[in-house]
């Protein structure tokens, strides 16, 4: 008979380790109102899997059916991460992006609100000039092969 594959010690402990901080602060977020937060994960989750992910899948068949239609298939991943992190990223810090929690924000942190929009232009700027650069570093390897 066979053990099944557990993996390694190391992974198991850092698996059980990342449990152990799982349920203390699931006990912690839910001490102080527990219907509220079941409430927020159940909202975000119906929001996730009714809304957020039909969006995804539509972009993505957009994206994937110009760049088959364009003749540049292959250059699909290089659109596709960059957007995909940059709209996660949208996605997280958008009440702040926006400016609709801006004050709040700068009660609770004691820091101010101000360049959220233009850090996140930034970075999706770096992205896609980051996702440029592997492709022409790829491109140009293939040409010199």
């Amino acid at each position: 008979m066979r053990r099944p594959p557990l993996g390694s010690p190391l992974q198991l402990l850092v698996l059980a380790c990342s449990f152990a901080l799982t349920a203390y602060a699931g006990v912690r977020l839910l001490e102080e109102d527990p219907f509220a937060v079941a409430l927020w994960f159940v909202g975000a989750a119906v929001l996730h899997d009714l809304v957020l992910v039909p969006l995804y899948g539509a972009a993505d068949r957009a994206l994937v059916r110009g760049m088959d239609r364009s003749g540049h298939r292959a250059l699909t991943m290089y659109v596709r991460v960059p957007a995909a992190l940059a709209l996660l990223l949208l996605l997280v810090w958008f009440p702040l992006i926006t400016g609709r929690v801006a004050d709040r924000y700068a009660r609770a942190t004691g820091l101010s609100p101000d360049g959220f929009l233009a850090r996140w232009l930034l970075i999706t700027a770096a992205l896609c000039a980051g996702s440029a650069a592997v492709y022409a570093l790829r491109h140009r390897r293939a040409r010199g092969a």
